[in-house]
């Protein structure tokens, strides 16, 4: 035991983080205890705030302190262009690069039968209701190119088939197994301009 019961607390929160393992951990509690008036406690009131205040958006599903998001209520972005993405982690990535002038649409996960994720545990409803109000002219698959993430855009450009709607991918610039949320910006930059009609 090292510096008693709340600083392992402390640490066994920390290490549960992606990235951060036990001796990571150590390390960021020592920073956070060595200044806790400008470091520790900052921490801990952004993160009660955000535990209170941040919700999925209504319309795309991804994080934010307004419902509908920032992105989504923001008059300038096109609404008849909608990026689709697995998660949240991807719409980060790909508003980093700020080529995407449109919204969004954060599925929450891919297809797969290894871990039981099937049509009913994507975030597909709010999609297909705005493609269905005739007001969206391209949606853009932006999935990993992996095989879940390929037979979701392809489940997802079935279920597209019925609108008049123009469906694209991401092309190249993605790798084979690759995340999106991993790439640096010109690679997001290249696979969001060659972005080509999906098949």
């Amino acid at each position: 035991m090292m510096g008693g019961g709340d600083v392992e607390r402390l640490i066994q929160l920390l290490s549960r983080l992606p990235g951060l393992g036990p001796r990571s951990a150590r390390r960021a509690a020592l920073v956070l205890l060595r200044s806790p008036q400008t470091r520790l406690l900052p921490l801990a009131q952004a993160m009660e705030a955000a535990a209170h205040s941040v919700r999925s958006c209504s319309i795309c599903g991804t994080l934010d302190s307004s419902d509908p998001c920032s992105i989504c209520a923001d008059p300038v972005r096109d609404k008849g262009l909608i990026c689709v993405v697995e998660t949240v982690g991807d719409l980060w990535a790909l508003e980093r690069s700020r080529l995407h002038p449109g919204t969004y649409q954060v599925l929450g996960g891919v297809l797969s039968a290894l871990s039981g994720t099937g049509p009913e545990d994507l975030n597909t409803a709010s999609l297909l209701a705005r493609v269905e109000s005739g007001q969206v002219r391209e949606v853009i698959l932006a999935l990993g190119a992996t095989v879940e993430g390929a037979s979701t855009a392809h489940w997802l450009q079935e279920k597209l088939a019925a609108f008049d709607v123009t469906v694209t991918r991401v092309g190249h610039g993605v790798p084979i197994g690759g995340a999106l949320d991993v790439l640096d910006d010109g690679t997001l930059a290249a696979a969001l301009s060659a972005r080509r009609p999906a098949q």
